[in-house]
């Protein structure tokens, strides 16, 4: 019988590289998007959120967390890796962001409803993440049991 901290890790793993795929395929169509550099973002985010997720399954075993704070961790941690992809896949496809991604939005500006939503969800996701590596970050520093 797998462990709950195997299962995690194995779901970090996995979760990690279908976003390595959702990445690559981003990268396919970016150059066809509304704004084709923030299809490179979201193309470049998918890789590197897909990547975090697996370096974090593949050293979860170092991570000693209780049930309910690992269950917190993962789904922290899943939640803001895919919407990070995704709010920025939905910019690129729509040409908005500009109100919260100048840098990579350029000129391109959304309905208001486009720019509410990608701001909300960037900010939701950003605490998500430091939450759940706030999790992490507890647990690397605990002895194990």
């Amino acid at each position: 019988m797998e462990s709950a901290d195997n299962r995690t890790a194995r779901r970090f793993m996995l979760l990690g590289a279908l976003l390595v795929m959702a990445g690559l395929l981003t990268g396919f169509v970016s150059g066809s998007m509304a704004n084709p550099r923030m299809g490179l973002s979201a193309h470049l985010e998918g890789l590197m959120n897909g990547i975090m997720l697996l370096a974090l399954g593949a050293g979860w075993r170092f991570v000693h967390l209780g049930a309910r704070a690992e269950r917190w961790a993962f789904g922290l941690l899943a939640f803001g890796t895919t919407a990070n992809w995704a709010t920025v896949l939905l910019g690129a496809i729509w040409g908005a962001g500009r109100q919260t991604m100048p840098i990579v939005a350029g000129d391109h500006v959304g309905a208001p409803w486009q720019e509410s939503l990608i701001t909300v969800l960037l900010i939701v996701l950003s605490l998500a993440m430091v939450a759940g590596f706030a999790l992490v970050i507890k647990g690397l520093m605990a002895k194990a049991d």
